[in-house]
């Protein structure tokens, strides 16, 4: 993959999960906030917790932080998959939301 090929599908990843937590804000009452600065977004829960996401460029990566833990996931042509076969992004991500979050969140590409 291309510099650019790697920018393009992390800024789709970025903007997908923005978008998420738009539809999600509007569907529940979940008062999820989403800030973003360049590469990274930071997701903050109303009990105070937070989940980091953020473009590690020079690995073709993208990193997310969770009370899990911290995972690494790159593109293998279809999905962002977790470096060390720990599930996809989005899974990932859903499931780390609910956990923190305290209620049901689902993010989609």
């Amino acid at each position: 993959m291309t510099d650019q090929e790697y920018l393009d599908k992390a800024e789709s990843l970025l903007r997908a999960i923005e978008l998420s937590c738009d539809r999600i804000n509007e569907e529940s009452d979940a008062d999820l906030d989403n800030q973003r600065v360049g590469g990274m977004i930071t997701l903050t829960f109303p009990n105070r917790s937070q989940i980091i996401i953020n473009l590690q460029k020079p690995l073709h990566e993208v990193w997310l932080a969770a009370r899990a833990g911290g995972f690494h996931y790159r593109f293998d042509g279809q999905s962002w998959m977790d470096t060390k076969g720990q599930g996809e992004f989005f899974e990932n991500l859903s499931r780390f939301a609910t956990e923190q979050g305290g209620m049901a969140l689902n993010f989609s590409s």
